[in-house]
């Protein structure tokens, strides 16, 4: 198994059996805001999607239609969320999938459809009916990266991630997964979009429960803002014309893909200027690592502190002690360290200050966070909080 991040490419060969469409058809801007991706035949799938109460209506029908574990085609409208757009907005939604469903030569329930932008707003159908009826076959794009772009509402680069795995036959098989997410972003499933693809052939099973976990400790690790989207949409499509592969292989792949992916999600977040991981060890169990891990990652101290380059672990401290409900975690077996070098306790040694503020305004920092009980053990991804955040908040429009 190999694996490189893309983003930076200029174009990203979709996986064999797939191809796409990219287009502006007047959202908001003259920018792409218009993708279909398409495969030859049905998918194997799996999908995970927000738990917001006030979910739009695309997830509502993307639910429907990936449940049954096969999907052939995706679209996605962005730079409008479709959410809060009542009856009209399922109707639109619902339309949407059969018009792309005649496209791509599948049922309409084998259409999974995805928003991403302002909330209230229904889709402006007839310009996006236009641009289908005119729209000539077959679609040609192949290119991942013009996909991404087309997804992107306040990003400022499409994100892209690839992986190739040795099928049985000792061919190769291609995984590319692609993003977008830049803000209202705490997954439980944030306003986030992730698909990705492959030609390898997987059992239904094994893509289902491996990708699911690959998401808990991918996309649902992250947080830009503590803000759930109504409108988080993760899958993955398998088309299989690669041949089979080994199903650990596979999984390990499709980690490293969604795991770069979540990372570029992480330091592209509103206003971000440097990627923050929190890595907490020495849980009770994972979960209690997880919680103290997104603790300190969602806190406004300890990312203000990130931003400005002060190693002030006393915020880190205040955020593992906020999970007042975990009584088994105590300052005196507990350590805390920036980029490996240990804040506290600092046994009357105290840590070079120049060294740390010269760490902590690199483009990466990772706090560690050792609870001393178990073997616990997760990684989150967020990002600093400047004032860039707030500015591009306070002038998005609605």
């Amino acid at each position: 198994m190999t694996s490189a991040a893309a983003s930076e490419a200029r174009s990203v060969p979709l996986p064999g059996g797939f191809h796409a469409h990219v287009a502006n058809v007047g959202i908001k801007d003259t920018s792409l805001d218009f993708a279909i991706i398409a495969a030859d035949r049905p998918c194997r799938s799996a999908a995970v999607f927000t738990r917001s109460r006030f979910s739009g209506p695309s997830v509502v029908v993307s639910r429907q239609h990936a449940a049954d574990g096969v999907l052939q085609a995706i679209v996605v409208v962005s730079k409008n969320a479709n959410v809060a757009t009542g009856a009209v907005g399922t109707a639109n939604a619902q339309e949407l999938t059969e018009r792309v469903g005649e496209i791509a030569g599948c049922p309409a329930g084998d259409v999974l459809v995805a928003s991403t932008g302002v909330i209230g707003r229904p889709y402006p159908m007839d310009r996006i009916r236009a641009h289908l009826d005119a729209l000539s076959q077959p679609l040609g794009e192949q290119d991942a990266v013009a996909v991404a772009t087309a997804m992107m509402t306040t990003d400022t680069h499409p994100k892209v991630a690839s992986a190739k795995v040795t099928t049985d036959s000792g061919q190769t098989a291609n995984i590319v997964g692609i993003a977008k997410g830049v803000g209202m972003i705490e997954p439980d499933m944030a306003t986030m979009l992730a698909f990705v693809l492959t030609d390898a052939e997987v059992p239904l099973m094994d893509l289902r429960s491996g990708f699911h976990d690959v998401v808990d400790r991918s996309f649902n690790s992250l947080s830009i803002d503590t803000d759930t989207s109504t409108s988080d949409t993760a899958a993955v499509m398998a088309s299989g014309v690669a041949g089979e592969v080994d199903a650990h292989d596979f999984m390990v792949a499709l980690q490293a893909v969604c795991t770069d992916l979540t990372r570029q999600l992480a330091i592209d977040g509103e206003g971000a200027t440097k990627l923050l991981e929190v890595e907490v060890t020495g849980a009770r169990d994972d979960d209690q690592a997880k919680r103290v891990a997104k603790a300190v990652v969602n806190s406004p101290l300890v990312k203000t502190a990130v931003h400005g380059a002060d190693p002030n672990w006393g915020r880190v401290a205040m955020a593992v002690g906020k999970c007042s409900d975990d009584s088994d975690i105590e300052p005196a077996r507990t350590r805390i360290s920036f980029g490996g070098t240990e804040v506290y306790p600092t046994g009357g040694d105290s840590p070079d200050l120049a060294e740390l503020e010269k760490y902590l305004a690199g483009d990466e920092v990772h706090i560690g966070v050792d609870l001393g009980i178990s073997a616990g053990h997760w990684i989150v991804y967020g990002c600093d909080l400047s004032d860039g955040y707030v500015r591009i908040n306070a002038d998005y429009t609605t």
